[in-house]
């Protein structure tokens, strides 16, 4: 199931994609007027804590609107929305994997990925939406670089997480690009500031529920800036696989419903070109990862 969250006359809502249609029901609406269970969550990380049931409600939903006397009424054409992020707001910081595919660490000066995870956070107040235009901050960086990258969503509270069990805490995935501002990473010697600049993490359009991305280490992850392709990836070169960053964050940090981890970029970041390519006022960006979709930002 593809999920969406968007705005709707002042209104907050979620829901599946419409099969075969460029547009999305209002599961909530369909829950108010018709009463089709008797309760359902408000928001999409309530939802998930229900693990598949959740999906189950919204399937049934989803058929009462079908067959109601008005299944038009309780859907909404992709060009009456304001697309949001799938999860519009984390409940903590959103956690960041780097230097994940060893060409990527190479091209940023390392002689290969570090055996051991790097983990750094982007603050909530980061995330965007698929279409959403953001500013290019001339006034604090000149050098706002691009990474591409696959998106796991947590669904279950775990800690200690066993390998052979990781996959039973995912919902979903996404996209995200983890939009970095170089200067100000290296000047403060960490990574907070320079990833954390408003709008710095696009998200979506769509969340994914893992029933239909069985294997996310291997899919494509191709990243365009003006419709030329800079990365172009695939999550079968992750260092560290999904299973493993699950299993080893959970060892020292618990995971709710709602988490965020963003998994690495490939090689072909603007930092990496000679010469360096950074964003730039009027650039367009597309990151597409297959079974996903494909999120589009504009830069001003």
């Amino acid at each position: 199931m593809k999920i969406l969250s968007f705005r709707y006359n002042d209104q907050l809502g979620f829901g599946p994609k419409v099969k075969k249609e460029e547009a999305v029901w209002d599961v909530l609406a369909i829950q108010e007027e018709l009463q089709v269970l008797p309760s359902y969550a408000k928001t999409i990380v309530e939802g998930m804590t229900n693990g598949f049931e959740f999906v189950e409600q919204t399937r049934k939903l989803v058929r009462a609107a079908e067959e109601s006397e008005n299944p038009a009424h309780f859907k909404y054409s992709f060009n009456d929305i304001e697309w949001l992020a799938p999860i519009p707001r984390t409940t903590k910081n959103i956690i960041c994997v780097g230097k994940n595919y060893n060409e990527h660490a190479k091209e940023m000066g390392a002689a290969e990925a570090p055996e051991d995870i790097v983990v750094f956070t982007k603050a909530p107040t980061a995330i965007a939406a698929d279409e959403q235009t953001l500013p290019i901050h001339a006034n604090v960086t000149s050098q706002l670089d691009y990474e591409g990258e696959l998106a796991v969503v947590i669904g279950k509270k775990g800690k200690d997480i066993p390998k052979n069990l990781a996959f039973d805490y995912v919902f979903g995935y996404t996209i995200a690009n983890d939009i970095t501002a170089r200067d100000l990473q290296g000047k403060h010697k960490q990574f907070f500031l320079g990833k954390s600049l408003d709008g710095s993490c696009p998200m979506g359009p769509y969340l994914v529920t893992k029933d239909e991305l069985p294997n996310p280490q291997n899919l494509t992850v191709v990243t365009k800036v003006n419709d030329e392709v800079r990365q172009n990836g695939t999550t079968l070169d992750m260092v560290h696989t999904v299973e493993d960053l699950i299993v080893e964050i959970s060892r020292l940090v618990t995971l709710e419903p709602g988490d965020v981890i963003l998994t690495g970029t490939p090689a072909g970041v603007g930092k990496g070109m000679n010469p360096p390519q950074y964003l730039k006022a009027g650039d367009v960006v597309k990151v597409s990862i297959e079974g996903i979709g494909t999120l589009v930002n504009s830069f001003e």
